[in-house]
């Protein structure tokens, strides 16, 4: 099944969640992908048989997680042939003693017919209404109409028909009908489909994978009944929030990454899931292992995954995390030779940023700066907005990996620009942060229920996925981490920085970094930055 940008991926149509919904206007199955846990809803016109495009898809992805899910696609296969020839064995078995029977009984019914036969012969010897009896049931039995003959020769009888027969009728949908009438080779495509979906990779079940040119649409469609999911996985990860951008060809360049956080994991992920080679290193180095499962390499320094790869990007926490990273010892700097290209995916100042730039391209370096704006799940789900100034060139090289991690980004111009951009953006962002919790406790305060609030506000112009995730987190007490409260702190106090050096008034973002700096007072520096709520009620 091919999702958005995702490659084409081995997977099996499954029965969705009782409680979860088809998406409206997509004619779509719901899908597990086989060596993941991922779930979706698949539009038809992304969906192709496994076994047409098997050795075509191995020699595009090379990765090792698609590696394992075809080795789980092969052992899914193999199972299901063993209990299709197990089955098949107790049918031939079972025909094979209804054919004996049924030999059995015509004999028996000959040997009965003979000796009422020469009954009959004697009759007629030893009197003459011998002959009229046996004329009169000849007679009586060629009277019979052809239809009532017919209907004495034909095995059906009135009813229920017989089990095969009700299993070739299962009913399905219209559009696996148009999918699946005539053979899977005849297979035509709709119009205005990307090469890259007519090149995915799907698996209905291993007797339809395996399909032959003349099955009939009655056995693919007794096939084609959708399998439970064996382990009532409710998974929906990845599910039709990346189809915005089309499909991703990743760059040939060795891409390099520094910096494996919240935001930085999620990135590089996605990286890898696109076809990206990428190199990690983090400073606790314990965070590169999972990378590494799937299929990363890992750099023992900054400057060695920089002189390794062409393309090194780096998130980091602050500006002195991203200067300590380029100037320090074993730092990025030293890796830079003439056209090695940098990119500071770091939220910090624009003098900062600009400092940075100078001493890389200082080297014969390239740089772009392009901070992120989104949060932990949005990184995950490859849905970041990059914010990106510097050198155009390197941000149009980049383009099949701000594919992969965000989707959308905006060139922005001169370096230090979308640093700029960013910190007004979180500054807005961290406001409304504080004025929510502010709400919240006004309301408890004052008798009113916060739960009626927030199903006001989600009624209202207000009414977003951020306003109600945060205020869900205030409402359960959970303040697990999706952006880091310290984190915020830090960016307002950077934006109110910024307004004092073109000497404009940051009255609002001021005070809600009051609030946030009362909350770390309170130790929450680590929890989600809706945890600025506890600055109020304490």
């Amino acid at each position: 099944g091919k999702l958005g940008r995702y490659p084409p991926w081995p997977g099996k149509i499954v029965n969705p969640p009782k409680d979860l919904k088809k998406p409206r206007g997509k004619k779509c199955f719901f899908v597990k992908f086989f060596g993941t846990e991922d779930h979706a809803w698949i539009k038809v016109e992304q969906l192709k048989p496994y076994h047409a495009h098997k050795e075509e898809m191995i020699k595009i992805n090379k990765g090792k997680r698609f590696q394992q899910a075809v080795d789980a696609v092969e052992e899914f296969l193999r199972k299901n042939k063993s209990k299709d020839q197990a089955s098949s064995h107790n049918s031939n078995e079972e025909k094979n003693r209804r054919n004996s029977s049924e030999e059995r009984g015509k004999q028996s019914a000959g040997e009965e017919k003979r000796k009422a036969s020469l009954s009959e012969g004697k009759l007629k010897k030893g009197t003459g209404e011998g002959k009229k009896r046996v004329s009169s049931v000849s007679s009586e039995r060629g009277s019979k109409s052809p239809l009532k003959r017919a209907q004495d020769q034909s095995p059906r009888k009135r009813g229920r028909p017989p089990k095969d027969e009700k299993d070739l009728t299962i009913p399905e949908s219209s559009t696996v009908k148009r999918v699946m009438t005539g053979t899977v080779a005849g297979f035509k495509w709709p119009p205005g489909v990307s090469e890259w979906s007519k090149s995915a990779l799907f698996s209905l079940e291993c007797s339809v994978l395996s399909i032959q040119p003349a099955v009939c649409y009655q056995a693919i469609t007794k096939k084609l009944k959708v399998c439970e999911e064996e382990t009532g996985s409710t998974s929906i990860q990845a599910a039709d929030s990346t189809a915005v951008n089309g499909s991703i060809t990743p760059t040939d360049k060795k891409i390099g990454f520094l910096g494996l956080g919240l935001m930085g994991s999620g990135i590089v992920s996605n990286l890898l899931k696109m076809g990206h080679t990428v190199t990690v290193w983090n400073r606790t180095a314990e965070k590169c292992d999972l990378f590494i499962q799937e299929g990363a390499r890992l750099g023992r320094t900054p400057a060695e995954v920089v002189s390794t790869c062409d393309i090194t990007f780096a998130c980091v926490s602050d500006p002195k995390a991203a200067k300590d990273l380029v100037l320090g010892p074993s730092g990025v700097l030293q890796g830079i030779r003439p056209g090695k290209c940098y990119v500071d995916m770091s939220t910090v100042d624009a003098d900062t940023v600009t400092e940075l730039a100078q001493v890389i391209v200082s080297r014969g370096g390239r740089f772009l700066e392009a901070p992120v704006s989104g949060n932990q799940q949005l990184s995950n789900d490859g849905m970041l907005v990059i914010l990106a100034a510097g050198d155009r060139g390197l941000y149009e090289d980049c383009s099949s990996c701000f594919q992969a991690m965000g989707k959308t980004s905006f060139f922005l111009g001169e370096v230090g620009n979308a640093a700029k951009m960013m910190l007004i953006v979180n500054m807005v962002q961290g406001s409304f942060m504080a004025t929510i919790a502010e709400g919240l406790t006004l309301a408890q305060v004052t008798g009113q229920s916060q739960q009626t609030l927030l199903d006001i506000l989600n009624q209202g112009q207000l009414a977003s996925i951020f306003l109600d995730q945060k205020c869900q987190n205030i409402l359960q007490g959970n303040f697990k981490p999706d952006f880091y409260l310290k984190y915020i702190q830090k960016d307002l106090r950077l934006a109110i920085a910024l307004g004092d050096s073109v000497n404009h008034p940051t009255p609002m973002a001021a005070a809600a970094n009051e609030v946030y700096k009362r909350a770390k007072a309170l130790d929450q520096s680590d929890n989600d930055m809706s945890a600025v709520y506890r600055a109020y009620i304490h």
